[in-house]
């Protein structure tokens, strides 16, 4: 069984937070590969961000568990929304410290 370290969880976090910024973005993520069907419905990019939102709460919460540390890879901002648990249209369109998300889809 592999050991739980800090290592370990914060290349966890690092991935979740990828996913759900990729979904933000309305990049492709895992979510495309599971069910790619989805793409042709409209109700699939809010979908896409709550499961890539639930993945990343779910990490965080074990770190909390584990007391392993996870907000040095956030700003405050996110740390608050994360926190705060919800994800409204504020998390949706303020996550970035701009809010032009449209430069981190075109800059990847």
């Amino acid at each position: 069984m592999e050991h739980l370290t800090d290592q370990f969880m914060n290349s966890k976090i690092a991935s979740a937070k990828n996913s759900f910024e990729r979904a933000l973005d309305c990049k492709h993520t895992e979510f495309d590969d599971l069910y790619p069907y989805m793409i042709e419905h409209p109700q699939f990019f809010w979908y896409k961000r709550y499961v890539a939102w639930s993945e990343l709460l779910t990490i965080v919460k074990l770190c909390e568990e584990l007391s392993m540390s996870w907000k040095e890879q956030f700003s405050e901002k996110q740390i608050a929304y994360i926190e705060g648990r919800v994800m409204s249209s504020k998390v949706l369109d303020e996550w970035y410290e701009t809010n032009d998300s449209k430069e981190h889809a075109i800059n990847e």
